[in-house]
């Protein structure tokens, strides 16, 4: 079948009224996972990420599923999600699911039994070989909704009471999603198009800079790490802040220069940083920093002891100290048990 390129969100800073968008809105949790089309022609099914990337051989439990459930060739747009927790207390695990991405077949079926995904359809962009691309999305959700679906595979709830939608953004971010999707009722489906509206969590918090990375083009400053106190009183990194202009990359290089750690000959003491799956072939060292400047960073949420996304940098704080910079800080959300969200 032929790719279609996802419809996307763009980002505004509250849940939107229902009549600040002709025709209406309808809401729905924002899932925290892998943006994936399904394309199932009634024989075989192809996965396809945001990206175009291939995605099928990595859940071959949901291609199990969508064999047995699926009457009918359609294209479904949704989220593959892992969740993980106790019966009652179970949240969606962005480590596990990204873990499922692994080259070793044997490894895939492993993981596939150990931390099984599901996926969550929330718009129909195809059905029995009749594309609804064209058709509003009151229309394409309608039909969604007579399509039976059943665990691994979940239909998003959505609703059209903004106060709910509200308390959505509050209460489900203990089950591990990360906003609410506005949806406009009247939209046909825009590839690649930001027609949906998105509110996630807003933060901001007081961390270390302890080391920054080189740019990529060679000149100035990339990205730099970042730190907060642990209990055990060490320094414990918990992600990067980048997005800078040419003219501030270059800035933050001099304004650095005098915190840089150096060896006996003079030279700048340098750090290993994490590698993963995704980043084993790139440099991930580092200029190392004494840890003494503290910025204040906005971010949306944690996963672990970690910002789940690169952070933006709202301002220098020079009138704090580094070792007040701790983990105590953050705020933590109120469980809320994914089944619930699911259900």
């Amino acid at each position: 079948m032929e790719q279609t390129a996802p419809m996307l969100a763009k980002a505004v800073a509250v849940v939107p009224e229902p009549d600040s968008v002709e025709g209406g809105i309808l809401y729905e949790p924002k899932w925290d996972g892998f943006r994936a089309i399904l394309y199932w022609d009634g024989d075989a099914l192809e996965i396809g990420s945001r990206g175009s990337k291939p995605l099928t051989r990595y859940f071959p439990e949901i291609a199990e599923a969508v064999a047995r459930q699926l009457a009918v060739p359609c294209v479904l747009d949704g989220e593959i999600v892992v969740r993980s927790g106790q019966t009652g207390a179970e949240r969606l695990d962005w480590e596990a699911l990204s873990a499922r991405i692994h080259p070793a077949e044997s490894r895939i079926r492993r993981l596939a039994a150990e931390t099984p995904a599901s996926f969550v359809a929330f718009d129909l962009l195809e059905l029995d070989g009749r594309s609804l691309l064209d058709e509003p999305f009151s229309v394409r959700r309608a039909a969604l909704e007579d399509i039976p679906l059943a665990a691994p595979l979940h239909l998003s709830q959505v609703t059209r009471d903004v106060e709910l939608a509200r308390r959505w953004l509050v209460d489900f971010e203990g089950a591990g999603l990360d906003g609410v999707v506005a949806k406009p009722l009247a939209a046909s489906y825009a590839p690649g198009k930001r027609v949906m509206l998105k509110t996630k969590h807003r933060r901001t918090a007081d961390v270390v800079v302890l080391g920054y990375r080189v740019h990529k083009s060679g000149t100035g400053v990339g990205s730099l790490l970042l730190g907060l106190y642990g209990d055990d009183g060490e320094l414990h990194g918990v992600g990067g802040a980048s997005a800078f202009t040419d003219a501030r990359r270059r800035e933050l290089i001099d304004e650095l220069e005098p915190l840089i750690q150096r060896d006996e000959a003079g030279e700048a003491v340098r750090g290993e940083g994490e590698r993963n799956r995704f980043s084993s072939s790139k440099d991930t060292g580092f200029v190392a920093l004494r840890p003494e400047r503290v910025v204040e960073v906005r971010y949306d949420q944690m996963e672990g002891a970690r910002f789940r996304h690169t952070v933006q940098v709202e301002r220098w704080r020079d009138d704090r100290e580094a070792r007040s910079c701790t983990f105590d800080q953050l705020e933590v959300p109120t469980a809320h048990d994914l089944d619930e969200v699911l259900r």
